[in-house]
């Protein structure tokens, strides 16, 4: 089943091939601040419509991606040759608040670099 959601103001809108069972709450540095919750996909199985603006940081491994008008994080994609280039992050928060509800949600320790699931 596929899963559609949207920024706040309805200029992006990311469409997912399957709605996702796990998401993932980071307490990196740049993740804790956003409040995202992210579900990974192959690009090949994320459509992004709707024009993004892209941050990079840290260590230039990904772009996190907004909407120009509302801000709101939208996703992240990898840096070619910095990363998985088969793996990028959309941010469930635009989903339906019934999907994210539906999915466990795992903790990891993005901020000691571990990336270890927390308890």
């Amino acid at each position: 089943m596929s899963e559609t959601g949207t920024c706040h103001c309805g200029a992006v809108t990311i469409e997912v091939a399957t709605t996702p069972s796990v998401l993932t709450s980071c307490n990196c540095s740049i993740c804790r601040r956003l409040g995202s919750l992210w579900a990974y996909y192959p690009p090949s199985d994320v459509k992004v419509t709707g024009p993004t603006v892209a941050y990079v940081s840290g260590d230039r491994m990904l772009e996190l991606h907004h909407c120009p008008t509302c801000a709101c994080t939208t996703h992240w994609s990898p840096i070619a040759g910095k990363a998985d280039p088969n793996r990028m992050g959309i941010n469930a928060r635009l989903l339906s608040p019934e999907v994210v509800a539906a999915a466990r949600v795992k903790r990891v320790d993005g901020a000691s670099d571990t990336w270890k699931e927390l308890e």
